[in-house]
């Protein structure tokens, strides 16, 4: 019995450690309006993660009316970076989830989870000759060309 006791009591510290690293105080969590802010938290310098980020970053404002930032990790101390937060819930972080790369599809779900309205009209990203040259250029950045 005292090892069940034992087993459980692990689970449910796990648990509760697992609980505390989804929510985490990130700056400007919330705007004047009190929405939650979509946060997108890139390395100093720039890496090539973070591009990958900042290039999903675009593609949700294509499409969803939230309110994004994109912080520097020197303006965010003591979280993960690359990461991605909506309020203070971890999305994708460096060590953790994702290792930190975030896809649109991951983003798309967590906004359609909390009922984030999406544009009335898609923005350019969507437009044909718009989108081929913007898929180039993030191949272009993932292959590592100047």
């Amino acid at each position: 019995m005292k090892s069940f006791i034992a087993v459980v009591s692990g689970v449910l510290i796990a648990f509760s450690v697992s609980a505390a690293d989804v929510s985490m105080a990130v700056p400007g969590a919330k705007d004047a309006a009190g929405r939650s802010v979509l946060t997108f938290i890139a390395k100093d310098p720039p890496g090539q993660r973070c591009n990958g980020n900042l290039q999903v970053a675009a593609e949700i404002a294509n499409t969803y009316r939230v309110p994004i930032q994109l912080l520097p990790s020197s303006l965010a101390p003591g979280l993960p970076a690359p990461a991605v937060f909506y309020g203070t819930q971890l999305i994708v972080a460096d060590g953790k989830d994702f290792n930190g790369a975030a896809s649109y599809q991951i983003i798309a779900d967590v906004l359609e989870m909390e009922s984030v309205p999406k544009q009335g009209k898609s923005g350019l990203l969507l437009n044909e000759n718009i989108r081929q040259n913007f898929d180039a250029l993030k191949a272009s950045i993932k292959a590592g060309d100047k």
